[in-house]
């Protein structure tokens, strides 16, 4: 009997160091946005303090469809939003996970191996 590797059908988290994330086996310098069905694109937010509701709506209008969970990988630490921040979100009823990106990237693989509607906000800080 043959054995063959399952094929994800979403995209995934395949390495991550200080400074950078590869997504699929392809390496970015920058912050990123990622669903589990749309590809990494560029997020224009490099340090947590310069976090603001347009860079969640960013996020939201990154995503094909609904997410069920935003992930949010704050940079090195833990580091949590302000409530204010998150109004676009929490008035579509998405929830909201804080943690460092190390993690996120992690929790974001697994979530999208289980099939769910994530979407991740990462910060690479330089």
């Amino acid at each position: 009997m043959k054995l063959h590797a399952d094929q994800p059908e979403s995209h995934s988290i395949t390495a991550y160091g200080e400074g950078w994330i590869a997504v699929n086996g392809q390496r970015h310098p920058n912050s990123l946005m990622l669903s589990s069905s749309t590809g990494p694109a560029v997020w224009p937010c490099q340090r947590f303090e310069d976090l603001r509701p347009a860079h969640f709506e960013q996020l939201l209008a990154h995503a094909d469809e609904a997410p069920e969970l935003l992930l949010l990988g704050s940079g090195a630490r833990l580091r949590f939003v302000h409530p204010n921040l998150l109004q676009c979100l929490m008035v579509r009823r998405i929830g909201i996970e804080t943690m460092d990106t190390a993690a996120a990237c992690r929790t974001f693989n697994i979530l999208a191996g289980e099939g769910r509607r994530v979407l991740a906000g990462l910060l690479v800080e330089a």
